[in-house]
């Protein structure tokens, strides 16, 4: 049974004969009626009864009348679902990102061109959203570093210089800097190892022959703006995502700029996709790429 049989089989009953459901159909009447008895035939069965010009349902037919109009309307359902799909007019875009702050002003550019799209986000380090890349389970990353590797497509975004933070408290606290040698000698509150600020920190305290003196190792933004707070020591974030706190001083660090950088990247092979690509026109528009 094919959807053209079901489609021929519904114009036939509707119209009460072959030809004016040829002529609905825009095909021919020989290939219309070969439609009907294929089905018939390849069932047994009888749908139709031949009276002259004039055929009306079997008591079969009338039973797989109701049957087939779902069976079209399915069709019709998977037709409209594959077109708004391939619109942008329904359907998920997953996104995977490093952190919440960079990604929400994407988000909301996309938002914008695609209102009806729903969008879903996973926040995780860099290789967590690789990983979710090659597993299909996001579409688009937000990462802070590129990756020398031909599996994915890699657009530089933004680049955002990292800060010092201390608390109000602390003798650093009525300045506006510090340098690399002085944060050299202060305890310093830093992420997880393989943290992108981290990275770039210690990248700069290693050309400048520094040694930073990490005192405590903390897995979230919120605890070591917390421990900052407390005096614990002094904490380092990308300018961007440094969050006003009135127990709270930022600090310029001075010298050579000390940055992260935000790439938008994708699988190499799903570049071209509509999805993929739309969420990268997207973001061109809430911020042109860095060339």
């Amino acid at each position: 049974m094919t959807l053209t049989q079901i489609r021929s089989f519904i114009a036939v009953a509707q119209h009460g004969g072959f030809t004016a459901a040829a002529r609905a159909l825009a095909m021919s009447q020989t290939t219309l009626t070969s439609q009907i008895q294929t089905l018939e035939q390849d069932h047994g069965v009888e749908l139709f009864q031949r009276r002259g010009r004039r055929v009306e349902l079997t008591a079969l037919g009338v039973e797989f009348l109701p049957i087939a109009r779902r069976i079209s309307g399915c069709e019709s359902d998977a037709i409209s679902l594959l077109h708004d799909s391939g619109a942008l007019q329904r359907g998920t875009l997953k996104i995977g990102a490093v952190g919440p702050f960079h990604v929400t002003e994407m988000i909301e550019a996309y938002h914008a061109i695609h209102p009806r799209m729903h969008l879903s986000v996973t926040l995780g380090n860099s290789e967590e959203v690789l990983r979710n890349l090659d597993q299909y389970a996001c579409d688009v990353g937000v990462v802070a570093r590129a990756f020398e590797d031909t599996r994915y497509f890699t657009q530089p975004y933004a680049s955002f210089p990292v800060i010092a933070f201390v608390a109000a408290t602390h003798a650093f606290a009525r300045r506006t800097s510090v340098t690399l040698k002085e944060l050299a000698d202060e305890p310093l509150l830093m992420r997880e190892p393989g943290s992108t600020t981290r990275r770039a920190l210690e990248d700069a305290m290693e050309a400048a022959g520094l040694k930073p003196r990490v005192a405590m190792d903390i897995g979230s933004r919120e605890a070591l703006r917390e421990a900052v707070a407390r005096g614990l020591g002094v904490g380092t974030v990308s300018q961007a995502e440094y969050i006003p706190d009135e127990r709270l001083r930022p600090l310029r660090i001075e010298g050579e700029p000390v940055e992260t950088h935000i790439h938008v990247c994708c699988l190499s092979e799903r570049r071209d996709s509509r999805l993929v690509s739309s969420f990268f026109t997207a973001v061109e528009r809430c911020r042109p790429f860095k060339k």
